[in-house]
């Protein structure tokens, strides 16, 4: 595919639904698992629906996908359909579901499936992001050394490929605080030599929960009801000055701020952007007679950045809360 964008600014975005049907055939059919005498394989991809595209603009790549899935397998004395109903580019892999379908049925099959072939299914839908930017990422773009833009130029040295959590826990562990605390950026700028990390600009955005203000400042803060929304284990410690890691370590920052049930302000980064560069965040709490709005503004955010980091807070924040506490409709 050739791609005519001067200095990878403009929006390129590639369709890779074929590509996705041939890579799961090759990846999936003819998976095997054997436990206690009993052996059960995938046969065919039975169907594969939904999007997938590789997209750039202004020098950065990703992968935008959202997949259902069908595999047909079978065994001696059974066979089936696993239905896999969302691979999406940010489904976690713990979110995976795997629905199952006998059109003939064995007792026996089904805790070899769960147990030893739906994990090895799991880790190709895990490496499917990862390899679709790989394969097609250099497709969509100019090659850097037709790049003129540093600020693209730059953009296309990182990495936008989602990183696999491989030990959660890790973020229980030891790490370098004064690494961690130096050339902290409000503003996008490092602080020892005020230069410039990126070129930012602000976000608003708000919604609505059925809830106390209460009620939502304590699930932002509060370690036991973070852990619930964020789905892993979190280091969180509530108090002017605390920090904060999330995701498995790939949302981290710092509490600024806390007023109970009124404001937070924090800063708060991506872990792949460039260190030391921090988003200042404040998160209002305007309560009314039954709902609570959030108001989000975001300042220092980078350029390029923008639908990334709301798309991070309205599936990540906004949309996980709502469906852990009942908060209100999930659009």
């Amino acid at each position: 595919m050739g791609v005519q964008n001067p200095n990878n600014w403009h929006w390129v975005d590639k369709n890779c639904i074929q590509w996705s049907k041939d890579y799961f055939t090759k990846k999936l059919v003819g998976l095997k698992a054997t436990a206690d005498g009993t052996s059960v394989k995938v046969t065919s991809l039975r169907s594969l629906t939904g999007d997938a595209d590789v997209c750039q603009r202004k020098g950065r790549i990703i992968s935008i996908f959202d997949l259902q899935m069908k595999l047909s397998f079978e065994s001696e004395t059974a066979k089936g359909v696993i239905s896999i109903p969302e691979i999406a580019f940010d489904t976690e892999p713990e979110d995976y579901q795997f629905n199952l379908s006998f059109d003939k049925e064995d007792e026996k099959i089904r805790p070899v499936l769960r147990r030893n072939l739906i994990p090895q299914i799991k880790e190709v839908l895990i490496n499917f992001g990862p390899t679709l930017i790989q394969v097609h990422g250099s497709d969509i773009q100019e090659d850097a050394s037709h790049v003129n833009s540093k600020f693209t130029k730059e953009n296309q040295k990182l990495s936008y490929i989602k990183p696999k959590v491989v030990e959660r826990t890790a973020i229980n562990k030891s790490v370098d605080t004064k690494k961690e605390h130096q050339n902290e950026s409000i503003s996008g700028t490092k602080e020892e030599d005020n230069v410039p990390q990126y070129n930012v600009t602000t976000l608003d955005f708000s919604s609505t929960f059925n809830t106390t203000a209460e009620q939502l400042y304590t699930t932002l803060i509060q370690p036991e009801r973070v852990a619930l929304w964020t789905r892993s284990e979190p280091n969180v410690n509530p108090v002017e000055g605390g920090r904060f890691r999330l995701f498995g370590r790939n949302i981290e920052g710092k509490f600024l701020k806390l007023i109970p049930n009124k404001s937070i302000e924090m800063l708060w980064r991506i872990n792949d952007w460039k260190e030391g560069h921090y988003t200042r965040i404040t998160i209002t709490l305007n309560q009314g007679e039954g709902e609570t709005k959030m108001n989000f503004h975001l300042e220092g955010v980078p350029i390029g950045e923008e639908e990334l980091v709301q798309q991070n807070f309205e599936d990540k924040y906004i949309k996980t809360i709502k469906m852990t506490f009942g908060f209100g409709a999930v659009l």
